[in-house]
């Protein structure tokens, strides 16, 4: 049986001796080209009350003003690494995989839907 793609993906990551920035910088282009449909639709049935409480519970802004000081609100650059909703699950997924937070995807979506509601602000493409 094959692991899980974040799984999977994060073994790589791993194995070519990437960190959590570096990696990011690899995946973060490789999700914008994804479907951002299928993000968007996540997102729209995704939990906001849940996301929030979940940023909470696992102390996401702990992390950030470790990784970027200040109160860690630098660390959202909307438009730099993340272009739109799919770069956005993906950016939740990878920091899922690389602290080993065990999320369900519903979950990470519950996140990503209150970053984008609170931080980015991205709106779905026109078809």
């Amino acid at each position: 049986m094959n692991p899980a793609p974040s799984t999977r993906h994060s073994r790589c990551i791993r194995a070519l001796g990437l960190g959590f920035w570096s990696a990011l910088l690899v995946a973060a282009p490789l999700a914008a080209q994804s479907d951002d449909r299928a993000a968007w639709a996540e997102l729209n049935k995704a939990d906001l009350a849940q996301g929030i409480k979940l940023q909470q519970e696992h102390r996401c802004a702990e992390c950030h003003v470790q990784k970027v000081g200040g109160d860690g609100r630098a660390i959202f650059r909307p438009g730099q690494r993340i272009k739109g909703a799919a770069g956005l699950l993906a950016m939740v997924e990878m920091c899922n995989t690389e602290l080993n937070l065990q999320l369900f995807p519903e979950d990470v979506a519950s996140i990503a839907a209150a970053l984008n509601r609170d931080h980015y602000k991205f709106k779905p493409t026109p078809p």
